[in-house]
């Protein structure tokens, strides 16, 4: 058995993702969190000077999203064959997709253009994205309320770590979409990812 550890800081981040993967295989893990001001002292420890980092048997491994696709492919959250990893593949990089215009917004430390620029996005930019990924889970879902085939994927637990943002902001936005919501709560069915999430704290990112 390998044995694992993530290096993050304290907060969901980009280490959020791992973490559900984790949680959904039931697999253990160190999780190693380091405070703002303790960064600097462990920063060469890291391949490339920075976080997330996955350690496996002590080999340290980079980069937030070959983490996550790791570690799907490790407990068989990936997909089943080659063309149901290509669909879980073409969601999560639609997640990615939002998440590079969307999360810069979050950012913003004036708070009264954040608000302003948040609920422009709203707007104008969001229901693009989720038109986007519904459209994903009617293509390849089968029918069921997963995004790739009738199973929990990777997929599915980055789609729902992404709108995490967004339904912090407006928890009744995904009213508008029940794919959407209905895939949520799909995966907040899954009995070991209720209890993680019912036993995280509750942090900005």
């Amino acid at each position: 058995m390998p044995t694992y550890k993530l290096y993050y800081f304290y907060g969901r981040g980009r280490a959020e993702i791992a973490r559900l993967i984790f949680a959904a295989a039931g697999e253990t893990y160190e999780d190693i969190r380091y405070e703002r001001e303790e960064w600097p002292s462990h920063k060469s420890e890291m391949p490339l000077g920075q976080m997330p980092v996955l350690e496996v048997d002590g080999v340290k491994i980079p980069q937030s999203m070959t983490i996550a696709r790791f570690l799907s492919k490790q407990f068989k959250l990936a997909g089943k064959d080659n063309l149901e990893q290509a669909k879980v593949d073409a969601v999560v990089d639609t997640s990615i997709d939002l998440a590079v215009k969307y999360v810069p917004l979050l950012m913003q430390q004036d708070e009264s253009k954040k608000k302003e620029e948040i609920a422009k996005f709203f707007t104008d930019e969001l229901p693009k994205h989720m038109k986007n990924f519904e459209t994903l889970g009617k293509l390849y879902g089968d029918g069921s309320q997963f995004f790739v085939g009738n199973h929990l994927t990777f997929a599915d637990l980055e789609v729902y770590d992404m709108l995490s943002y967004v339904v912090k902001i407006d928890d009744k936005f995904l009213q508008s979409y029940p794919w959407l919501e209905r895939n949520r709560q799909e995966v907040e069915k899954n009995s070991k990812i209720a209890e993680y999430i019912k036993n995280r704290k509750e942090t900005p990112f």
